[in-house]
């Protein structure tokens, strides 16, 4: 059940039970598992038919020759890998689990059906494609300009946020299977230097970390020292006009 990706596409647009059917059909023509740390695909792979994340978390990457690795997105329940990438010759980056991960085969014929008979809800896929891309400025913007403390504290809101918008939140908590190891790759720090920034945010009292959860005990204080604005998700709640025929 793509219960996440529905749960996301209702912040932009009011799905009626025909669209929901057709996004549940879309997902259930073929379904597979990954273990965590298995590769979904490499750099240099040809890309496959575009794929859902029904559960679990990935993480896209760039690799240098010695080892050296730079996590350049995320990919959370809910999300596309990718809606229009096996237009491409070749994969430019990694994709890997991070924790065990169920996902769903899209056809491209059947995209192009649901276009054709619902381009409302095409569009609203489409959003989907732009926000990603969204995400992926922000994210240049963390490593190039901002602090070490504002980077961390801003992929911390950003994953949180994310998180609710599909309903994975309860209260101020929610799942975080990132170890720092991870989170030094996804945010171009050293692992020591993470270790450092996630005490400071202990001791100020806006993170507690148990096991693989996170809770954000002041999200508000959160955003601020992050300069975290929310906007660039584009998360909105539609109104009715915006329902989708």
């Amino acid at each position: 059940m793509p219960r996440y990706l529905i749960r996301k596409l209702e912040q932009v647009a009011l799905l009626s039970p025909e669209d929901r059917r057709l996004i549940e059909e879309l997902a259930h023509r073929r379904t597979f598992r990954l273990a965590a740390g298995e590769e979904l695909a490499a750099e240099g792979d040809r890309p496959a038919a575009p794929r859902l994340f029904l559960e679990g978390w990935a993480c896209r990457s760039k690799s240098f020759a010695d080892g050296r690795r730079q996590i350049v997105g995320l990919l959370l329940p809910g999300d596309f890998f990718d809606l229009n990438l096996d237009l491409l010759q070749a994969m430019d980056h990694s994709v890997a689990a991070v924790t065990p991960v169920l996902l769903a085969e899209i056809r491209r014929d059947a995209l192009e059906g649901l276009a054709e008979r619902r381009p409302a809800l095409a569009r609203a896929l489409a959003w989907d494609t732009l926000v990603q891309a969204s995400i992926q400025r922000e994210w240049t913007l963390n490593v190039g300009r901002r602090t070490a403390l504002e980077r961390v504290a801003h992929l911390l809101c950003e994953i949180f946020r994310r998180l609710e918008a599909v309903g994975l939140t309860e209260g101020a908590a929610c799942e975080l299977p990132l170890n720092q190891t991870e989170l030094a790759d996804a945010t171009g720090l050293s692992v020591v230097h993470v270790n450092r920034v996630l005490r400071r945010l202990r001791i100020a009292g806006l993170l507690r970390l148990r096991g693989r959860q996170m809770e954000l005990p002041d999200l508000p204080a959160l955003n601020r020292l992050a300069l975290f604005s929310p906007g660039y998700l584009h998360l909105a709640r539609p109104k009715p006009e915006a329902s989708i025929r």
